[in-house]
């Protein structure tokens, strides 16, 4: 057996019942801990829109420039912009919410090479996630 066949096999062995049971525990607690986290922080933000759409949209697109003027309108009439946080039509709608001098919060996720946070999110307003269900909750 080649040392990075031994690696493999002992990456994957087979866990006893207690851990298991000990790394579910765990899990328990750090979704309650982002579940918290994102209920007292979406708490102090107020009235707010959620803008959903697609990270890979261009700022040249009809679609990006669409939602920024949308975000752009709503947070002028008082409401904040809640988007994924990341690239595309969330970063509109960041944008234009941030040019109306508006509430703008993003709720990202980690994925590895595809989000990261946009720079129209406002500093105190940015959550990061690690469950998908959390986060969609929060967008809710």
């Amino acid at each position: 057996m080649t040392e990075d066949e031994k690696k493999i096999k002992k990456k994957f062995k087979e866990k006893d019942w207690n851990e298991i049971k000990t790394n579910d525990s765990w899990i328990i607690f750090k979704v309650m801990a982002e579940f918290v986290e994102g209920f007292d922080k979406m708490a102090k933000i107020g009235p707010c829109v959620s803008i959903f759409g697609s990270a890979r949209t261009k700022s040249d697109n009809q679609y990006f420039k669409m939602a920024e003027e949308i975000a752009y309108k709503l947070a002028e009439k008082g409401y904040g912009i809640i988007t994924g946080g990341g690239p595309g039509i969330m970063e509109a709608g960041n944008k234009g919410a941030a040019a109306a001098g508006g509430r703008s919060a993003g709720l990202n996720i980690e994925l590895p090479f595809e989000q990261f946070d946009n720079q129209y999110i406002d500093s105190d307003k940015l959550i990061n996630f690690d469950y998908f269900f959390v986060r969609k909750v929060m967008f809710m």
